[in-house]
This record gives structure tokens, C-alpha cells and sequence, in this order.
């Protein structure tokens, strides 16, 4: 089969045409083998030049230390509706965004919250409060975080309270056990 640019090298009708051989890989990689001696490049030898799904996925550092001049926290006003912005969390994920949504719903001046995760990749989300106006949606922002630590630290202290208490139950009945 003769090309039709006379600039490009010819291919033999053996290639251009299907095979019926049992051992298809081997005349598949034959096949590619003559195209790049004639200058044709091999569709096939293209996947192998790309990273792997591991080499793909950043180092686990980077999801969480901010770089030089990297900001933990951007907000940007909207101005299509009033008394709303969107703070853009970066090395952040799912975790802080929904107790932060979860924690802004509870306050009666917030109308609107939520949050999305612009791409799976990338550790940061954008989250969008409106408020009734009397306060700014970043002072809501900002009671809601207080609040956030408060509820942490009494979950903290509640769980280490429980923890020691059962060791000492585990204990005084390993002690029973073993002096019998």
C-alpha cells in the first residue's frame, strides 16, 4: 500500500494488513519494532513512557506543610450575594471542611454553608458562608473554630478520662486473675 505523502516512508501491505496468528504480542511487538526503524512512531511504546498510578500521587509531606508564602487560609467576598464569602483552605481535606460546615449550621446567623473539594489530588477545599448580616461570615468563621476547640478539648478529655479508667479496671482484674 503506497503512502500518499511522498515525504513519508511507505508501509508494507504485510503490516497495514490484519493477522490471524496465534502469536499476536509477538508480531505486535515485531510490527512496532519495523515502524520505528522507518520512522513512524509506535502507539504502543507511548504507555510505557508514563508514571505508574504510585508515581502519580504526591509525596505525603506535601498534603499538609505549607510551602514558602503559601497562606493557610484565603477569603474571597462575593459579591453576586450579600453578607457571603469563600475561604479557601489549602493542605486541608474532607476532615476540617465538614466539622466546619456541620459547626456553622448550628449557628442561627449562618443560612448557608458548605464546602467542595475542587480535585481528589490536591489537599485544600473551598468552603462558602452566607449569614443574615449580623455578623461578617468571617466572625462566624472564626466562632465557629473557637467552638471547634472547645468540643475537641472536651472530647479529649472525656476519651482520656475513659481511657484510664478502663486500664484501671484491666488492671485490678489481671492482678485477681494472676494471684489465685
Amino acid at each position: 500500500m503506497p503512502s500518499s505523502n511522498p515525504d513519508l516512508p511507505s508501509v508494507p501491505r504485510f503490516l497495514s494488513e490484519p493477522t490471524h496468528t496465534s502469536n499476536f504480542a509477538h508480531m505486535s511487538r515485531a510490527t512496532g519494532t519495523i515502524l520505528s526503524t522507518m520512522g513512524i512512531p509506535n502507539p504502543e511504546a507511548a504507555h510505557r513512557d508514563r508514571p505508574s498510578a504510585e508515581e502519580n500521587v504526591p509525596n505525603r509531606f506535601e498534603l499538609f506543610l505549607l510551602g514558602d508564602g503559601e497562606k493557610k487560609v484565603t477569603e474571597e467576598t462575593d459579591t453576586r450575594i450579600p453578607s457571603t464569602s469563600v475561604f479557601k483552605f489549602n493542605k486541608e481535606d474532607h476532615t476540617l471542611g465538614n466539622m466546619l460546615r456541620a459547626r456553622l449550621l448550628q449557628s442561627p446567623h449562618v443560612l448557608f454553608s458548605g464546602y467542595k473539594v475542587p480535585h481528589p489530588l490536591f489537599s485544600n477545599f473551598d468552603l462558602r458562608i452566607q449569614t443574615d448580616g449580623t455578623m461578617t461570615p468571617r466572625q462566624a468563621l472564626v466562632q465557629a473554630c473557637k467552638d471547634l476547640v472547645t468540643d475537641l478539648g472536651l472530647l479529649s478529655r472525656e476519651f482520656t478520662k475513659e481511657w484510664e479508667l478502663r486500664k484501671m479496671v484491666g488492671e485490678s482484674m489481671d492482678g485477681g486473675l494472676n494471684g489465685a
